[in-house]
């Protein structure tokens, strides 16, 4: 049997760009095989988009103040991804809710990564709402992308232990290099046409999946 070919990627950002970071150089370092149709930003100035142009890659920055709605932005958005012909969405860092319309078409094709062990905690200041909530683990979830925020179906996750004296930065800063490994990790994958999404949920290795994978300390994702 023939090895699946490459991944056709567009990444979705807002941000600094250390989750397309952490993919770049797992594409490069032969770990991930995946190819950037697209690096798309709804901020120009962001710097995921500078690392984006230094590792050779298309770039988007589209500025939502130029559209009447939310629904006519994501519309225009979603056109010229469409346009790059990727085969997988992924967002990494991007801080905009999506119209449902525009995502509909890309179930099962859209993936998230979030820093919550999702169900909890969707939204926005994942960290300090662990903290606050005296919460022992924490953690990051990689799941599909559906109409609800963050309430796709989950892939996988990574989980770390919350410390006394933790602040969310500190415990943000702990979590991110897990939340990079489980982000190549998922993609590696989906990559090699392991996950799916099917009307039942998520198939692993064409098998129901009852719980999200796990980020072992191998770096590798286990039932």
């Amino acid at each position: 049997m023939s090895a699946p070919s490459r991944l056709r990627i567009a990444v979705l950002v807002s941000g600094r760009g250390s989750n397309l970071q952490a993919l770049i150089d797992a594409r490069n370092d032969g770990v991930l095989p995946v190819d950037f149709a697209l690096v798309a930003s709804d901020k120009s100035h962001a710097p995921a988009l500078r690392r984006a142009e230094e590792a050779g890659i298309a770039t988007l920055a589209l500025d939502p103040a130029g559209y009447a709605t939310r629904a006519a932005y994501d519309a225009d958005l979603f056109s010229r991804i469409v346009a790059a012909q990727p085969e997988l969405i992924v967002l990494a860092g991007f801080m905009r809710i999506l119209d449902d319309a525009a995502i509909a078409p890309w179930r099962g094709r859209m993936v998230n990564i979030h820093p919550s062990l999702l169900p909890k905690y969707p939204g926005l200041r994942t960290h300090a709402r662990a903290l606050d909530a005296g919460d022992r683990a924490h953690g990051a979830s990689m799941h599909f992308v559906t109409g609800e925020l963050d309430g796709g179906p989950v892939i996988a996750q990574v989980r770390v232990e919350t410390r006394d004296g933790d602040t969310p930065a500190s415990l943000a800063a702990r979590l991110l290099p897990h939340e990079h490994q489980l982000l190549v990790a998922t993609l590696a994958l989906l990559a090699a046409r392991r996950i799916a999404l099917n009307a039942d949920g998520i198939a692993f290795d064409g098998a129901p999946l009852a719980e999200p994978l796990r980020l072992a300390a191998d770096g590798q994702l286990h039932p």
